[in-house]
């Protein structure tokens, strides 16, 4: 039987579905590789979490910049840029000889995901012009994405034990050189935008300063006291850069995040729950990492056996979500993904270091489905009340929105896990918190939906 070529839409998925397997293996394989890096580096749990959100913060502070420079050039060439700045990144991470210099190859890892991400969002969006037909490519993106978060710990924990941990850097490259090479073939649906919008230089300098100082303060806050002069001047910086984005994104003729974006209440409502999503997420991921490797003393092995009932329901929520948000709409999907959540989180509640292992199981296909339903139909939702022109500032939107809630939540729940008494109750305050932010988002969620459907109606 003679070869026959994948048509454009099938190319598109493919390329980007592949590069968004490394943006989210970064995200969760390095969680089992805690307790390795700390002892090989001499980190502490403050340096392990700078660690983590230096990639995050780097792609939750440049997202908007990419989406903007995809909208400008193209969205094909900042995407493959995206791409081999990965690659470089990834192998300066595997060689560092100390923590500072994994922490910098992990901010350039963050610019490359910055680049690629929200670009290969515009690809898929150009590509599937019909709003069922995109609801399902973002889905199938998502779950991508959700293979690699379930993946990621097993694969990790498996790389560690066998070739150490600079294994999960090395891992990203055949992947990323792969991924350059399927992007090349593909063509370039999504047009750049007239050459007379500039890019927002000045709101990004602000944003990235705003984000930094805002992390930097939840995660070194607790170690120099509340009251330290450079703390008190630090969050005195914070307010002052974040009141002066708003102010330059409100006046400048091209800015980086568009206010008038959220005049919608359904593109305000998901990047609000997409942000609440990866908070609580990734914060607890985080902690729950500490817990098996530190608390009970698993190697990087068992702890990625012990998360794949989470990360392989992350997946099957992440497949499903699409379908059915074709069939029922957003609103529903997402509110019975908060839900899940609270549930979950609830389970997890009373951990302690003789916890048996099947109560913890029980809950995290609970938790893993939540955050699998989530995603993809917020995203749909989003990027449908986006203009075409605006689609690569829109998908730098939502996921700046869950990256800036992704380094959030492991400073903040590292933040409560280091003020209190010991790692049992500072995971109960952190689970508590968890419930409490997930049924606000749920309230709002359903609140600024129901807003919507009066004024369409009216």
């Amino acid at each position: 039987m003679p070869w026959t070529p994948l048509n454009p839409q099938r190319r598109v998925l493919n390329a980007t579905s592949l590069s968004y397997v490394i943006v989210i293996l970064d995200t969760s394989i390095v969680n089992v590789a805690l307790e390795p890096i700390a002892a090989s580096l001499s980190a502490s749990v403050a340096g392990l979490q700078w660690v983590v959100t230096a990639y995050t913060l780097a792609f939750a502070s440049l997202l908007l910049s990419g989406g903007a420079l995809g909208d400008r050039i193209g969205a094909k060439p900042t995407y493959i840029a995206g791409l081999l700045i990965f690659a470089l990144a990834s192998a300066l991470c595997a060689l560092a000889p100390s923590l500072p210099v994994l922490i910098a190859a992990r901010v350039l890892q963050g610019i490359g995901a910055a680049l690629l991400v929200p670009c290969a969002l515009a690809l898929i969006t150009a590509a599937y012009p019909t709003p069922d037909g995109r609801a399902r490519a973002i889905g199938i993106w998502a779950g991508f994405g959700g293979i690699a978060m379930a993946a990621g710990p097993l694969v990790g924990g498996l790389l560690i034990h066998l070739l150490g941990w600079r294994s999960i850097f090395f891992v990203n490259l055949p992947i990323a050189l792969v991924g350059t090479w399927l992007a090349s073939r593909i063509e370039a649906v999504a047009p750049p935008a007239p050459a007379s919008r500039r890019l927002d230089a000045l709101g990004q300098v602000l944003v990235i300063v705003a984000l930094a100082l805002s992390v930097a303060l939840l995660i070194e806050g607790e170690r120099l006291g509340w009251q330290n002069a450079w703390v008190r001047m630090g969050t005195c910086t914070a307010v002052a850069a974040w009141v002066l984005f708003l102010r330059v994104e409100s006046r400048t003729r091209d800015p980086l995040m568009p206010l008038r974006l959220f005049r919608s209440s359904a593109f305000c409502a998901a990047t609000v729950v997409s942000l609440v999503s990866a908070l609580v997420f990734y914060g607890l991921f985080f902690l729950l990492s500490l817990y098996f490797q530190t608390l009970r003393g698993w190697p990087p092995l068992r702890t990625g056996c012990a998360f794949l009932p989470l990360t392989a329901c992350v997946t099957a929520g992440s497949f499903w979500s699409g379908t059915l948000t074709r069939s029922y709409g957003p609103r529903p999907v997402v509110g019975a993904g908060f839900l899940l959540y609270a549930a979950g989180f609830a389970g997890l509640y009373a951990l302690s270091a003789d916890t048996p292992y099947w109560r913890v199981a029980l809950c995290f296909p609970i938790v893993g489905l939540g955050s699998g339903l989530i995603t993809p139909a917020a995203t749909t939702l989003l990027m449908g009340a986006a203009e075409t022109a605006r689609a690569g500032v829109a998908a730098g939107v939502l996921n700046a929105s869950r990256q800036t809630g992704s380094a959030f939540g492991v400073a903040i729940f590292g933040a409560l896990l280091g003020g209190a008494a010991s790692m049992a109750t500072g995971i109960r305050t952190a689970v508590g918190t968890a419930i409490a932010l997930s049924l606000s988002a749920n309230l709002l969620w359903v609140l600024a939906l129901r807003k919507r459907t009066e004024g369409t109606a009216g």
